[in-house]
């Protein structure tokens, strides 16, 4: 009886390849037959599970992307009684990857980035990781300012404007610490420092610092 694949694990492990030879010699460096000795399957059972590089590499981010999205909400819900401003907090830290720990994702990440610049399909799977991130940014800042009693200025906040802000922030800080202008503690300060803004135009709680 012939042997059963399980073609979505092997794309995954494929996917994991990816970000290791991107992670060393960029996107544009890889190839698929260095995908495949990485990867320790055939070249031939790459390109059953990925017609050309460019497909790849798309499945690739998506991979990256849902990586970090599913540790947002896993941490969200291990802690379900956590405040609405811990929860942001902690969201906004794991998005950010600024843990020593994540420091080759966020290497990775920064590479489809770049590489998405001259790219548009790239560009455009990233457009979409980021619309979630910001989606669930905003969920956070909704659920935050509905917490607590009417306030005019709860009231003239718009979410989306919020958790694009944050999101961009977040984003940015994951560049800061990779090139050594901030460290791991000035970035996470940073980030600290604008929530505390946003709670101060919420009628809650301020949050503690993400940990």
């Amino acid at each position: 009886m012939p042997k059963q694949v399980d073609y979505e694990s092997r794309r995954r492990r494929i996917a994991e390849a990816v970000c290791l030879l991107s992670d060393e010699h960029g996107p544009e460096g890889v190839t698929m037959r260095d995908v495949a000795t990485r990867a320790e399957v055939s070249l031939g059972a790459v390109q059953r599970c990925f017609r050309n590089k460019e497909e790849m590499l798309l499945f690739a981010v998506d991979h990256v992307g849902e990586r970090i999205t599913e540790r947002v909400r896993t941490r969200l819900s291990s802690s379900p009684a956590q405040s609405a401003a811990t929860a942001l907090g902690h969201a906004a830290t794991e998005i950010a990857l600024l843990r020593r720990k994540h420091r080759a994702e966020a290497r990775v990440w920064l590479a489809f980035v770049a590489q998405a610049a001259v790219s548009e399909p790239l560009a455009a799977k990233l457009r979409i990781s980021y619309a979630a991130l910001q989606d669930l940014l905003a969920r956070l800042i909704t659920e935050a300012s509905e917490s607590g009693p009417a306030d005019d200025d709860a009231a003239t906040l718009d979410p989306q404007r919020e958790a694009r802000a944050l999101l961009a922030l977040a984003d940015g800080l994951t560049s800061h610490v990779l090139i050594g202008h901030l460290t791991s503690e000035e970035a996470e300060d940073a980030l600290h420092v604008h929530l505390v803004r946003l709670w101060e135009r919420l009628p809650t709680s301020r949050p503690g610092k993400a940990v």
